[in-house]
């Protein structure tokens, strides 16, 4: 445990020292605002729902952000009440305003990646796109030290099984439908 905290600081200390330029401050800045309350996938979802074409993906986008913010800002942050790196170091001026909700995992990420992989589990173009700004927000978190690398990388996992479940489980509920309607 004490290795993994030892790297989760290692990096952040490194992107702190080695990245951080007046340019990359901005652009970073931008890309996190894009997952504050989800907007981003909220967006697109809307716009999702209002095209007949791509509604399937914006109701199973809607349950499966609906399932990541129960699972990730309702049960697991309040649980494991993982403290943000800049409680522990608040000598580090933040870019941004403090966010006040506990660390693990991070929800922009987590979000991020739950939508990226519903979206390209219906369309692979759009889905490769969408895995680039969920893996930028997800950096962004580090950048602007309001994460630790495993917080990123667990919002990120969590957000493709959350994703994933969701759809399985709407194929089941689908098939099962069907072949009780066929009977």
């Amino acid at each position: 445990m004490n290795f993994i905290k030892q790297m989760d600081e290692s990096i952040l200390f490194y992107i702190l020292e080695h990245m951080h330029t007046p340019l990359w401050d901005k652009i970073m800045i931008a890309i996190t605002s894009l997952g504050n309350s989800k907007l981003i996938w909220i967006a697109i979802t809307f716009l999702l729902l209002l095209n007949k074409k791509t509604r399937p993906c914006g109701i199973v986008l809607t349950y499966a952000l609906s399932i990541e913010f129960l699972l990730g800002d309702g049960i697991l942050k309040p649980l494991i009440e993982r403290d943000r790196p800049f409680i522990r170091y608040p000598e580090i001026k933040l870019l941004i305003p403090r966010p006040g909700s506990y660390s693990f995992p991070s929800g922009h990420t987590m979000s991020s990646f739950t939508a990226a992989t519903v979206i390209f589990y219906f369309n692979k173009n759009t889905g490769i796109p969408a895995y680039i700004l969920a893996f930028l927000i997800g950096f962004s978190r580090l950048y602007l030290f309001c994460h630790y690398p495993t917080d990123v990388l667990a919002g990120a996992v969590f957000g493709i099984a959350t994703a994933l479940a969701v759809i399985q489980t709407g194929q089941t509920i689908h098939t099962k439908a069907k072949s009780s309607y066929a009977e």
